[in-house]
């Protein structure tokens, strides 16, 4: 994939992030320590405690696990990307000539790139409606 490109989309995929992070993320993680610092109050057993610390971690642990889940359609950039490499090969190996291979490989890796950088908004909405769902 094109430098540029590249980086496009690696821009995209971090500013989605950093919004969920600020938006969604911050406010889970705010809760989950003052939930556990109250579970450090109580007078119960050491069992207790922790596992009323895994309760309070558990929606965050969600969270983390969603996005994670979620940015895994860069998997599926690189084998689209790696699909215009093995139809590059195979037209190369065909005897077509190494400009018009070149373009053709660029046009398919632009077309990756454009199709999965218009995926971003509707994922970057159904990742915070999925978390906002998550119970705090």
């Amino acid at each position: 994939m094109a430098d540029l490109q590249q980086l496009q989309v690696q821009e995209a995929v971090d500013s989605m992030v950093k919004t969920l992070e600020k938006e969604n993320i911050r406010k889970m993680q705010a809760f989950m320590f003052r939930c556990s610092a109250s579970c450090c109050e109580d007078k119960a057993t050491m069992q207790q405690v922790h596992q009323c610390i895994e309760r309070c971690h558990s929606p965050l642990a969600q969270a983390q696990a969603l996005v994670t889940r979620e940015l895994k359609f860069q998997d599926r950039l690189a084998r689209c990307t790696m699909h215009c490499n093995d139809k590059a090969k195979d037209s190369i190996d065909a005897g077509n000539k190494e400009l018009q291979v070149k373009r053709q490989l660029e046009s398919c890796v632009t077309k990756c790139v454009d199709d999965h950088m218009n995926l971003i908004p509707s994922m970057t909405k159904k990742m915070k409606e999925s978390l906002s769902s998550i119970q705090i």
